[in-house]
């Protein structure tokens, strides 16, 4: 789980079933997520006397804490409606929609500099953990930092142009 967050790549969770505890924490962990509407989520071990206490470290990271204390102390299963609702995954589509709604937002984020998401992603994983004045000064160095990339470069030059961007992921 902890490959993902620090994977430099956006990862997409594609969920077509059923995602119970450890699936559930994988959904969770995952940058973004794209479920069938007939997709179900759970962290039932409450139900054998176990908590989910691993799903709950992404679950908890993932949801407002009162979305995730109710699954984690109920065990109850979740629709893909109300796991969009609650922010476990972005959106919930027809079954019969999901791997061309997926694969349409990776084009869509592929298509961007794979320097400009990996700074992305890592500082946002990185300033969620910082109090609030240290999160900003080190947001306000990656703005520079990024600034400074050729990357940043050419995406304004290609705005200015009116043109696509030319990424050289430096």
């Amino acid at each position: 789980m902890q490959g993902i967050v620090a994977c430099p790549k956006p990862v997409i969770a594609e969920v077509s079933g059923i995602a119970t505890a450890a699936g559930c924490q994988l959904v969770a962990s995952c940058d973004l997520a794209i479920a069938a509407d007939t997709a179900k989520f759970s962290t039932p071990g409450v139900h054998i006397g176990l908590f989910c206490s691993t799903p709950m470290v992404a679950l908890s990271r993932n949801v407002a804490n009162k979305h995730a204390m109710e699954m984690l102390l109920t065990g109850d299963m979740i629709p893909a409606a109300r796991a969009a609702e609650m922010g476990l995954v972005n959106r919930a589509v027809a079954a019969s929609d999901l791997q061309d709604t997926t694969l349409e937002l990776a084009r869509k984020i592929a298509s961007k500099s794979s320097l400009t998401l990996a700074t992305g992603k890592r500082a946002f994983y990185a300033q969620s953990e910082m109090p609030l004045a240290e999160a900003y000064d080190y947001a306000s160095q990656v703005m520079v930092d990024n600034m400074l990339a050729r990357d940043a470069e050419e995406g304004i030059d290609a705005f200015l142009a009116k043109r696509s961007p030319k990424w050289q992921d430096a």
